[in-house]
């Protein structure tokens, strides 16, 4: 932008009107960025009320997790044998293995 431009004229006026129009234009932007936030903010409110879910969905786990749980615990399958029965990650069997002890 040339009125921001103070390479070509270092005079004290050419650099306090960029520093004026740098610090103006500093605030509309941080200004739009709140009214965007805010705009956000409402919007998931709304969402929310609508009973929109946000997120990933759960993972639904197979009928035979309790047995091939059982079976982790009782040492009959390896972890990955579990894993690879259950075709879930090893990340979400702990998770839901975690939830099932409990």
């Amino acid at each position: 932008m040339p009125l921001l431009d103070t390479t070509l004229s270092k005079d004290i006026l050419g650099t306090f009107i960029a520093d004026l129009v740098l610090q103006v234009l500093s605030f509309c932007a941080h200004e739009e960025r709140t009214n965007i936030k805010q705009r956000q903010r409402e919007g998931i409110e709304a969402a929310k009320k609508r009973g929109v879910i946000f997120g990933r969905r759960p993972l639904s786990l197979p009928d035979d997790f309790q047995y091939v749980v059982d079976a982790f615990n009782k040492k009959e399958l390896s972890e990955r044998e579990a894993i690879t029965h259950l075709h879930i990650s090893r990340t979400s069997f702990y998770k839901y293995k975690k939830e099932y002890r409990e």
